[in-house]
């Protein structure tokens, strides 16, 4: 009786590992409000059926350039991004800031499938605006391994990752030792798919906080390395530490790279 009380026992804890678990991966934030000055409010179609909403900044004077879509973490909406995405913009780069669905006000809910889809609908979209300019992906986090996954399949002119993991079942067994790996439902296995190849032509920037409390700096380290990335870390800097993503010397470093990576010399100019 004890055993078939412990099997019980283990079996429920099992349930609510699978059932339960994206309620503490993904945190949507609630609608953003207006677009801020500058940003427009765009319609995102996906290829399920969902209208995403977004904000996008143009080139100014509709001159061509780089643009940039930012990838979100887990957390918040777009709003939280307008920072960096103003700092972008200042570089002579349009930005698509975009929410996930269930982010944002937008419908469905998030699942690894879902914001593969969503990725998708971004680039889409993008190119329906800007056919042949160069592309750049931003990752924040788990949008690090949202971006890594676009590009495997479309592949950007260049690839930004701020603190990404290796595999989500990776930072589970950091934070919890004991945790059932093979129970892991969205697995992002960013290391994956740098290690396969797929991306060799792809030029990638890492940053990384160097006290990083939820990823582990070893594994944005161990991204950079297969990725043959530059990687740029920030000392004593944690996840949630704004100047991760919109520090000045960040932003001049993903300035930097981005001009490098799409032929352009520093005034702008190819």
């Amino acid at each position: 009786m004890v055993l078939a009380g412990a099997a019980g026992a283990i079996a429920v804890l099992l349930i609510l590992a699978w059932t339960q678990q994206r309620r503490a991966l993904y945190f949507p934030g609630s609608e953003p409000g207006p677009a801020p000055a500058g940003w427009t409010e765009v319609a995102i179609p996906t290829e399920d059926g969902l209208e995403l909403t977004g904000w996008y900044r143009g080139l100014r004077g509709g001159d061509s350039g780089p643009v940039i879509v930012v990838f979100p973490g887990n957390g918040g909406n777009r709003a939280g991004r307008v920072r960096l995405g103003n700092a972008l913009a200042g570089r002579d780069s349009a930005v698509l800031l975009v929410d996930y669905r269930g982010y944002g006000g937008n419908p469905g809910a998030p699942s690894e499938s879902g914001l593969s889809a969503d990725a998708r609908a971004a680039h889409r979209y993008l190119r329906r605006v800007h056919p042949a300019d160069p592309i750049i992906y931003v990752g924040e986090s788990l949008g690090a391994a949202v971006a890594t996954e676009l590009a495997v399949e479309s592949p950007p002119d260049a690839l930004i990752l701020l603190s990404p993991f290796t595999s989500l079942a990776d930072v589970s067994r950091f934070h919890f030792p004991l945790a059932f790996g093979f129970l892991i439902r969205d697995s992002y296995p960013s290391l994956q798919r740098f290690e396969s190849g797929a991306l060799h032509e792809v030029p990638v920037l890492v940053i990384a906080g160097t006290a990083d409390s939820l990823i582990p700096v070893a594994q944005s380290r161990a991204i950079a390395q297969a990725a043959d990335a530059e990687l740029h870390e920030v000392e004593g800097v944690d996840h949630n530490n704004p100047a991760i993503r919109s520090d000045p010397a960040v932003v001049n470093r993903m300035t930097e790279f981005i001009r490098r990576s799409i032929g352009e010399s520093p005034d702008g100019h190819g």
